[in-house]
């Protein structure tokens, strides 16, 4: 047991759950000051556009093209990686645009930060989930640079065995997935909260 604890650890894993508590910890914390002013008799009207339901599914088939991309990447079928980290990536910036729509929307309808506090809420909270969302989209704009760049059989073998690129696609699968499961339990947030 004891050489189990003092086992050496991979860096870039434990910096990467590192994050993603210190993530986590920032959405509670805002979902805490939802709660208390609630609590604190404040209602608190919250409007979802409607276009959040369509990024949600997109965001949660991306994680299922990462999945397909991954065990493609394992049993060394690279064109079928290199489909479904594409697809993923896609669905990335296609979840990305669909939440700017739903700002758009909110906009529209005269829902601001200063106007509605329902509506702070969803700023804030997809905002900062768009800006952990688009560090996922930047790894994962590298990892299909990457797959593209080595199209013959033998250059996509060499690279798909090499450990530090076998870490860095796993790095980039944990934090996507991370990515997804958060915007799940915040839009089931708001939902629960909506109007």
């Amino acid at each position: 047991m004891l050489k189990n604890l003092t086992k050496r650890r991979e860096p870039l894993s434990f910096m990467l759950y590192l994050g993603i508590l210190g993530s986590s910890l920032l959405f509670f914390f805002i979902i805490v000051v939802f709660i208390n002013k609630e609590v604190s008799n404040q209602a608190i009207v919250i409007s979802i556009p409607k276009v959040f339901w369509a990024s949600t599914w997109v965001i949660l088939a991306s994680s299922s093209t990462l999945h397909w991309a991954n065990k493609a990447f394992r049993e060394e079928r690279f064109r079928s990686y290199r489909l479904n980290i594409s697809l993923t990536l896609l669905a990335g910036i296609a979840f990305m645009l669909l939440q700017a729509f739903g700002w758009r929307q909110m906009f529209m309808q005269g829902i601001t930060m200063s106007n509605n506090t329902g509506g702070m809420f969803i700023y804030i909270l997809s905002g900062l989930h768009i800006f952990h969302a688009l560090g996922g989209i930047i790894a994962l704009g590298v990892a299909n640079r990457d797959a593209f760049k080595r199209m013959e059989y033998i250059d996509s073998y060499v690279y798909s065995v090499n450990p530090p690129n076998q870490l860095k696609l796993k790095l980039i699968s944990i934090y996507w997935h991370f990515i997804d499961a958060l915007w799940v339990i915040l839009f089931l947030f708001l939902l629960y909260h909506a109007a």
